[in-house]
């Protein structure tokens, strides 16, 4: 029997609620979160990731695998530049949802906060 899709208004499959959560926990790094955020913009080299984001070309270099191994990435290599591309635009929509939903919260009182959570 095939899983029954989100949409029908059923559970999901267990196998699709643990792979969203392995993306959740994935985006759960500050810095892959930026990384997204900037790549969501076009196509970047390392070095200009490691700029943008204030990290060392090293700890980029990590988390661009760690984004690649999951496919949210992509790479391709030009010369002696590799340069990283989103793979999956559903997630960075995502990111860009929280993050709009964080700019908005922080402009409200915690009683308004509060009203919205209710």
């Amino acid at each position: 029997m095939a899983p029954r899709p989100v949409s029908d208004g059923g559970p999901p499959d267990p196998e699709v609620i643990q792979d969203a959560a392995s993306t959740f926990g994935l985006l759960s790094a500050t810095v892959r979160l930026e990384l997204l955020w900037v790549l969501a913009a076009g196509e970047n080299d390392v070095g200009t990731l490691a700029e943008q984001v204030g990290q060392t070309v090293a700890t980029v270099s990590h988390h661009l695998g760690k984004l690649k191994l999951a496919g949210l990435v992509s790479a391709r290599r030009a010369g002696r530049h590799q340069f990283y591309a989103v793979d999956d635009p559903h997630v960075v929509e995502m990111v860009r949802l929280a993050v709009a939903h964080h700019e908005e919260l922080r402009h409200l009182s915690p009683a308004e906060r509060r009203r919205r959570e209710a």
